[in-house]
């Protein structure tokens, strides 16, 4: 353990440490029957705060879980157009929101992976065969030689190779026509920093951007923190949301940030405003092993660890919010460390310069930059870890261009990368330093907005990441499923307590069946149920089946013969989430792997539900699905219904409709042989 200051019970620094002074944390671990297992490898889907544990081995399409001690819904995995079908794109229209900071600054580096990967998104949905819509805003600070959209158009027709349109129909409160689609492959709106519905999240504005609009794609991660209608509100109105190559790629190096893999793990921090962001430190505080405070914050630290500061560098009401930290970070074991001398500049003299420790700063002098010893200090540490996350500039009220200490810094950090240990700079300043000082950005992360980090850092939901469709984070292990993986599958979506399913397995030993429910104690009683049973070929997931269909049954070996969707429970408080349970993507997944001949199952007890889902599945399900007339039907008020079920298995709300003699709306869809 590093050297613990005197004076001060609990005051926490650090002095030349080695890796093995760093404390060790335990990784907890969940129960699971007689099992015990370590929460980063347990199949998890979280909704409102509660955990499932599904007891099926399962592996990572990629390392999802989130950290050791958090919650997975900070950051859901999101659908992302790497895994959309490719198929499904073709003559879509797509608005793809982008990051202008990225596409549109002055200093544009095709080279850079930002800009690449932003390219990609464009032009991959244009081989796709897709109509690209392109929206974003922009301002004189990104590039004063861009204004009219039409100068935009013209560079942007540069950067891609290919014709960009300029359409100024936002301006004119003209929706989108679909002859629009015709004068060019790839079309630019008006600039989005016009208009205050933009950040306003206005419903009707938003609406007016997605006129003829199928998908869209967000590609402007570094706008995710904000409520935008271009990202938020828009989302809405397409049938499909989704991540940009650019977005993922960001989102992925964020989730980075939270994983406690590698140890010694550390923590740079710059910047001021330590009460805005007292919770994303101490949530530093949980995953790291050392904060080291180099900037404004700093401060507010040695306050709160007993020592005077001069009044003009108080940061008024954080001392409450230093003293938890500190203490915080005490009752974790984990290093606390400011500077522990400056460069100051002499208030009358500007010029002269001089060293002075941290807490012996003479009257008429001010700190402008880290002392000698710091970076002593600093660079003892940053030697011995493992992880680290440089956030914030080193940068104080005044600041000097004669003593370097960011560039000393980013030539630590740069060192360090080429000696396999994980960096991620955050925010524009520090990752302007560490370009200048390091030859290759490979071995590094870079997140250049760091509002995005500290609000995610706050464990705080992001609403452009949160506006975006789910998509299921776990590649299923089918043979531990299921005893015969190979056999054909039935999926019940929204199967409650899960009676149909179990019912169905026991007199169907030929068929798996899977249970796709929101509910997460109910799916947790239905795995318990069928361990108790003994039975080999029901299983459950928790699950959004409308995101995450798709992504779940089209990794199964089998067929998919038979799809259910029964008694759907409508809100009808809420008119405009009536219809919240069926969508097109849904739809369109269970036309598109629903096996020849294949049967989709619908009913209700309320007649409105079920001719809505009949005319859903008619109208999105391609031209794939059609009733079927296998079974005996009776005509209800004008309606042909099924007039029994066809399987002889009732869910239980289906027995207590029947029970109290209400009807039940049944129908049969089937997949004709040449779709």
């Amino acid at each position: 353990m590093s050297q613990v200051l005197k004076t001060l019970p609990g005051t926490l620094s650090f002095n030349k440490l080695s890796s093995q002074n760093f404390p060790r944390k335990e990784k907890k671990l969940l129960r699971h029957g007689s099992r015990f297992l370590p929460i980063n490898n347990v199949q998890s889907s979280f909704r409102g705060g509660l955990e499932v544990v599904n007891h099926v081995k399962s592996s990572h399409k990629e390392e999802t879980c989130l950290y050791d001690e958090g919650k997975l819904e900070v950051l859901p995995h999101i659908q992302t157009l790497r895994e959309f079908p490719r198929e499904e794109l073709v003559a879509k229209v797509v608005m793809v929101r982008f990051d202008s900071t990225i596409l549109l600054g002055e200093k544009l580096d095709l080279s850079s992976q930002s800009a690449s990967k932003a390219i990609c998104t464009i032009k991959y949905l244009h081989e796709c065969g897709a109509k690209v819509i392109l929206v974003s805003d922009w301002s004189g600070k990104i590039n004063p030689k861009l204004h009219a959209v039409q100068t935009v158009a013209d560079l942007l027709s540069s950067v891609l190779q290919h014709k960009v349109i300029a359409l100024r129909c936002i301006s004119c409160n003209m929706p989108l026509k679909r002859e629009d689609l015709h004068n060019a492959d790839i079309l630019l709106l008006d600039n989005l920093s016009e208009y205050k519905e933009e950040v306003a999240n206005c419903s009707e504005f938003a609406e007016l951007l997605s006129s003829e609009v199928d998908i869209l794609v967000n590609d402007s991660f570094y706008q995710s923190h904000k409520v935008l209608a271009s990202t938020v509100g828009i989302a809405r109105f397409c049938y499909a949301s989704m991540a940009g190559f650019s977005f993922e790629e960001n989102l992925r190096q964020l989730k980075k940030i939270a994983k406690t893999k590698k140890k010694p793990y550390i923590a740079i921090i710059g910047g001021g405003n330590l009460k805005n962001k007292a919770a994303a430190l101490q949530f530093l505080a949980s995953i790291c092993d050392a904060l080291v405070f180099v900037g404004q914050m700093s401060f507010q630290i040695m306050r709160a660890l007993g020592h005077s500061i001069p009044t003009n560098l108080v940061e008024r009401d954080a001392h409450k919010a230093a003293l938890d930290i500190v203490q915080f970070s005490h009752d974790k074991n984990v290093l606390v460390s400011y500077p522990k001398d400056f460069w100051c500049m002499n208030q009358r003299l500007p010029k002269q310069l001089e060293v002075f420790p941290a807490h012996g700063v003479p009257d008429g002098w001010l700190p402008v930059d880290l002392g000698p010893r710091s970076l002593e200090e600093m660079y003892s540490l940053v030697t011995n870890s493992k992880k680290i996350i440089w956030i914030g500039p080193v940068k104080f009220s005044f600041s000097s261009p004669y003593t370097g200490g960011a560039a000393k810094l980013a030539q630590m950090l740069y060192k360090q990368s080429q000696c396999e240990c994980e960096i991620t700079v955050v925010g524009s300043t520090a990752c302007e330093v560490i370009k200048n000082e390091a030859s290759s950005l490979s071995s590094l992360i870079t997140l250049e907005n760091a509002s995005v980090v500290w609000e995610f850092l706050k464990e705080q939901k992001l609403p452009g990441v949160m506006a975006l469709d789910r998509a299921y984070p776990f590649a299923i292990d089918w043979s531990v499923a299921y005893r015969d993986p190979s056999q054909p599958l039935v999926v019940d979506i929204g199967s409650g307590n899960g009676l149909f399913i179990m019912g169905m397995a026991q007199s169907k030993k030929a068929l798996n069946f899977l249970g796709l429910e929101i509910n997460g104690k109910l799916v947790r009683r239905c795995l318990d149920s069928i361990d108790q049973s003994g039975i080999m070929n029901a299983y459950f997931i928790g699950t959004n089946a409308t995101s995450t269909f798709r992504s779940i049954v089209s990794s199964y070996p089998g067929e998919l013969v038979l799809v259910s969707i029964q008694c759907p429970n409508p809100d009808f408080n809420k008119p405009e989430n009536r219809w919240s349970m069926l969508q097109r993507s849904l739809i369109e997944a269970v036309a598109d792997l629903l096996a020849h001949k294949g049967k989709v199952f619908l009913q209700s007890d309320v007649k409105a539900v079920a001719v809505r889902m009949k005319e859903q599945f008619l109208q999105y399900g391609k031209g794939k699905l059609c009733l079927s007339h296998d079974c005996r039907s009776v005509k209800i008020n004008g309606n042909t219904w099924l007039e029994e079920n066809p399987f002889g298995v009732r869910s239980d709300w289906e027995q207590h409709v029947i029970d109290r003699g209400a009807p039940m709306y049944r129908l049969m869809l089937s997949k004709s042989t040449g779709s």
